[in-house]
């Protein structure tokens, strides 16, 4: 994967972070953001560092977010508390993940 595509690939997830851990325009935009993770997740993934390299491993991060995300974001909509603390933990994650991968 080339470098301009990957750095490309990585924004986009981390606007989708930005959404879900913003949260200003509700839970649609919190859903639009789960789909923009969930889409970084699977384009970055031929990228992803390999088991054993020694270094961080960012992808696992992002995919721990995205899968956090998944889940906090319908269950925000249920229980507030607990959905939006695993879409923020979630959220973080990726934005954390995005940050280490970044070439």
């Amino acid at each position: 994967m080339t470098r301009p595509r990957l750095q490309a690939i990585l924004a986009i997830g981390a606007i989708g972070a930005a959404l879900v851990l913003i949260n200003l325009l509700g839970t649609v935009a919190g859903l639009i953001g789960v789909g923009l993770m969930v889409l970084t997740t699977i384009l970055t993934a031929p990228a992803a560092p390999q088991t054993g390299s020694g270094s961080l491993n960012w992808w696992a991060l992002i995919a721990g977010g995205t899968a956090l995300a998944m889940i906090g974001v319908p269950l925000a909509i249920v229980v507030e508390a607990v959905g939006g603390l695993l879409a923020a933990i979630g959220g973080g994650l990726v934005i954390v993940g995005v940050a280490f991968g970044m070439p």
